[in-house]
């Protein structure tokens, strides 16, 4: 009866591992997308010379034993099913084989040692490909041999490395960034491609399914200062560049256990959906190759088309997925998915049906990770202001309250970049504050440790808003300056086409406060201003507050003016040094208020720019500026700080009174301020003119108002329950908040806002 009972078991075990086997190839060159490729070459003249591109780089890796040209061998082989390139194959997986291991000698010295870093994971990702398109070919004895070799040198290391009990050395709060998918779905990748000749292999598989929710969700620490992997808007904080190679790892891993599991349902990953949003936001669509947002360690030549393609493969079939893979160019960058590479050969989707601009918001605020986006249109080369404060560690620079500004197809004012790591220019300039566009303090910025140990206290950005001709948010930079600083903060306001920065430091102690301007292009100061030229686009900077620009190199006769100083950095490619601009101020203090107008000029010889007045009064410093006959009052309230410690901050500006830490007004030359069609008030209760209340709310608030004839447009943040009165001469026949429609309660003049934010 014993017996009889363990052949039962025996047979239903092997049901049980048949129902598991892979058909290959099954991980990504699949027989489905192979034939599809093959009907397109015939048809499509695009993909027929991308074939050709394909076929020339496998039919020069017949020569070589070179396990880095398997995708193509592999991909040469499936299209043709020419013996040749399957046999290379073979050969070349014997001979990698024979290897005592795969690791790098650097990470066999550590302790742990570490078995398995991106290096073996990428060769683990190859034999995958390689033993998956060979399969048919090998006999079983050969199989099993090559699958127990793999295993010793590439599936063991990473899973039992970076996964498997009882040898893992690695956790989600030390390593969980791009690193851990590679290691971990790159070995996966092989386990699967192994898993007929592996039962055991057939269980690691599914616990990295299972374990894909984790990465995706990692929420962070405390006790090591990890931020959250996924913004709730779809960002990740690593960089462009490392946010999508760690995706695209992860993904092609989710595509391949669909593709051998037919009929099963993977866990679900919210994160997904939000991801394009992400991808199209942090771009910057111009004439000639799409840039990206190089904060930290990344270069606007990346893109995430590879993630793009494969998010569509999986069924997200976003119409701005479309979008973005036709504003990239071949051959733009060096890890690209390209059409004349084999994975974008299979996975490039048509895109002919792609719209002409994306059907996304003009701005995006990334609270988690600290980085916002503002532009004022998607067409090409338009204007894009991003800013950047958030964490510091790893890939993320030491740059809190930093920004970069992209003007018709340039950086115009940019970040400097990074190098190859080891490169001392790396960790003594380009991670460090002083390659960012900051404020500095006795000419220091972060502090150094923070590259290594984080910043505890990380910088954050707020009350991101955008009515169409008005943009807003605020930077608090003061947690990774909190050795230095008691406050540091930023605002950008970005009205016609001008961006205000406001600055709003206190230090400890008193000291010299300096501000960091990196350009491309060249730069010239003429009086009180630096003009910035680059091709056709130009900007210019103008100090405003707490000085203006001393007016010429005869510096004792403008003694408390702010001086310049044109300092040199490393260009990126370390090929020689550029310059950037300095400005400081002579003496020491311990509190400053700076005001700077970036001024985007239509063209290098554009001399219509705004006519732009310093005003002040008690407790208040401002600017008035007049342009295509409107005015714009800016004020800023000086006891608003933070000095006064109940906060009741009122100030009379010019007939106005408010306890606003700041407001402008946008009226018609020679007419009344009061029917101003445009306001703004950051962090205000109420803005009255004479016995007349324009605006009021129980707690301070930040408002943008917009009037067009009988169109009212209400942007308004600042807490999650709001009453708030907006003067108005009558009943708007249309009203907006926050971008939604709703319906106008009039009431004594006011238009009444009740709102759950």
């Amino acid at each position: 009866m014993k017996k009889v009972v363990v052949c039962v078991g025996g047979f239903l075990l092997g049901l049980s591992l048949w129902g598991q086997r892979v058909n290959h190839p099954a991980l990504l060159f699949t027989k489905e997308r192979v034939e599809a490729a093959k009907a397109r070459v015939q048809s499509d003249i695009c993909m027929a010379r991308c074939w050709a591109d394909i076929r020339k780089v496998a039919d020069a890796a017949l020569e070589k034993n070179d396990l880095n040209r398997s995708d193509y061998l592999a991909l040469a082989y499936l299209m043709t099913d020419d013996r040749r390139y399957a046999d290379r194959l073979k050969s070349i997986l014997q001979s990698v084989t024979q290897a005592r291991t795969w690791g790098s000698e650097e990470m066999l010295s550590r302790k742990p040692v570490w078995r398995a870093d991106l290096g073996l994971s990428h060769k683990c990702l190859m034999a995958a490909l390689a033993y998956d398109a060979i399969y048919e070919t090998l006999s079983s004895r050969e199989r099993k041999e090559l699958a127990e070799d793999l295993l010793r040198l590439g599936v063991e290391p990473s899973l039992g490395d970076w996964v498997l009990e009882p040898t893992r050395i690695h956790s989600l709060n030390s390593m969980g960034h791009n690193w851990w998918t590679s290691c971990v779905y790159n070995g996966g990748m092989l386990a699967m491609a192994l898993q007929n000749e592996l039962p055991e292999a057939v269980e690691w598989v599914e616990t990295l399914n299972e374990a894909m929710p984790e990465w995706f969700g990692f929420a962070g620490d405390v006790l090591q200062a990890k931020i959250k992997s996924f913004d709730e808007a779809g960002g990740m904080y690593e960089s462009l560049n490392y946010a999508n190679f760690g995706i695209q790892e992860a993904l092609q891993y989710r595509i391949a256990w669909q593709n051998t599991h037919p009929g099963r349902k993977a866990p679900e990953l919210p994160q997904l959906e939000r991801l394009p949003d992400y991808f199209v936001q942090v771009c910057y669509p111009r004439t000639g190759i799409l840039y990206n947002l190089n904060f930290g360690d990344s270069h606007k030549n990346v893109t995430a088309e590879s993630s793009m393609m494969l998010l569509y493969a999986l069924g997200i079939r976003r119409p701005e997925i479309l979008w973005y893979i036709n504003q990239v160019q071949e051959g733009q960058h060096r890890d690209g998915y390209f059409r004349n590479r084999p994975m974008g050969f299979l996975y490039m989707p048509d895109c002919s049906k792609a719209p002409a601009v994306p059907d996304v918001a003009t701005s995006c605020l990334f609270a988690d990770f600290g980085w916002a986006v503002m532009r004022d249109s998607w067409k090409k080369d338009a204007a894009m202001l991003a800013v950047k404060s958030g964490q510091t560690w790893n890939h993320s620079h030491a740059d809190a309250n930093s920004f970069i500004l992209f003007y018709k197809g340039v950086d115009i004012l940019k970040d400097a970049g990074n190098c190859w790591y080891p490169n001392p220019a790396y960790r003594n300039y380009f991670f460090q504050s002083q390659a960012h566009n900051v404020v500095l303090f006795n000419g220091e910025g972060q502090s150094r440790e923070q590259q290594y140990q984080g910043s505890y206290l990380r910088g954050s950005l707020h009350y991101l808003m955008d009515n169409g001709k008005m943009k807003y948010v605020l930077a608090n930079g003061t947690g990774p300056m909190s050795d230095k600083f008691s406050r540091n903060f930023r605002h950008f306001l970005w009205m016609d086409k001008v961006i205000y920065m406001i600055d709003d430091i206190a230090a400890h102690k008193p000291g010299h406060f300096e501000w960091l301007w990196h350009y491309n292009g060249k730069a010239v100061k003429r009086g009180a201003d630096v003009t910035v030229t680059s091709d056709s686009a130009s900007v210019v900077i103008r100090p405003l507050y707490p000085r203006l620009l001393a007016l010429s190199d005869f510096v004792h006769d403008y003694p408390d003016d702010l001086y310049w100083e044109v300092k040199k950095g490393p260009t990126e490619d370390l090929k020689g040094e550029e310059e950037y601009y300095s400005f400081h101020l002579p003496g020491e203090h311990k509190r400053v208020k700076g005001l700077t107008a970036v001024i985007l000029k239509d063209s290098p010889d554009d001399k219509d720019l705004p006519m732009m007045e310093r005003t002040e009064g008690k407790d208040w410093i401002g600017l008035k500026v007049r342009r295509n006959g409107k005015v714009t009052d800016i004020y800023i309230n000086q006891l608003a700080d933070g000095r006064l410690m109940h906060n009741n901050s009122w100030i009379t500006a010019d007939g106005w009174t408010t306890d606003a830490y700041m407001f402008a007004v946008t009226y018609d030359e020679g007419t009344d301020p009061a029917k101003a069609s445009e306001m703004f008030v950051c962090y205000g209760s109420a803005l009255r003119r004479g016995e007349v209340s324009y605006y009021s709310s129980l707690s301070k608030l930040f408002v943008m108002q917009r009037r067009e004839g009988k169109k009212l447009d209400l942007r308004v943040e600042g807490q999650p329950h709001i009453r708030a009165a907006f003067r108005q001469p009558s009943c708007p026949a249309e009203l907006e908040v926050n971008g939604q429609r709703q319906k106008a309660v009039y009431e004594n003049g006011n238009v009444i806002l009740k709102s759950k934010l």
